[in-house]
């Protein structure tokens, strides 16, 4: 059996291409990978990469998606930073953009904030916060 990477891709829709991709470019620094125009049968899409080997797939359509949070009142999926002032710098890049983003908050292994893109879907934003040194490992 082969042993899974990770996660390829994740895919979102949008009524606005342009605007969403700008949102993750420009404020959450992803990097746009390809984009394909609408076909006959095939609607317009790009996909960024958002480091590693991960991509969010995003598909322009006529309804406007979802934006609700999880059952435990999260986003439901996220992206991860490497560190917290990282964390802290995208969040200042955001709220001067102009969209909302909640406070950052310390969780048991990371910290971390739900902004709203401009569809108005949640998406958590975290950074792993380091890990205590065992006693054993330093012997």
């Amino acid at each position: 059996m082969a042993d899974l990477l990770g996660i390829n891709h994740l895919t979102l829709s949008t009524t606005d291409l342009d605007r969403l991709v700008s949102y993750y470019t420009e404020l959450l620094g992803a990097a746009l990978a390809f984009e394909r125009a609408a076909t006959s049968s095939e609607p317009r899409i790009a996909v960024v990469d958002v480091g590693g080997d991960d991509h969010l797939m995003i598909v322009e359509t006529a309804a406007a998606p979802a934006a609700g949070l999880d059952p435990l009142g999260r986003a439901g999926w996220g992206l991860r930073l490497g560190t917290y002032a990282q964390l802290e710098e995208t969040r200042e890049r955001i709220l001067g953009a102009g969209w909302p983003v909640g406070d950052i908050e310390t969780l048991p292994t990371q910290w971390t904030m739900t902004a709203r893109d401009p569809d108005g879907r949640p998406v958590d934003v975290r950074a792993h916060r380091p890990r205590p040194v065992a006693v054993e490992a330093l012997r």
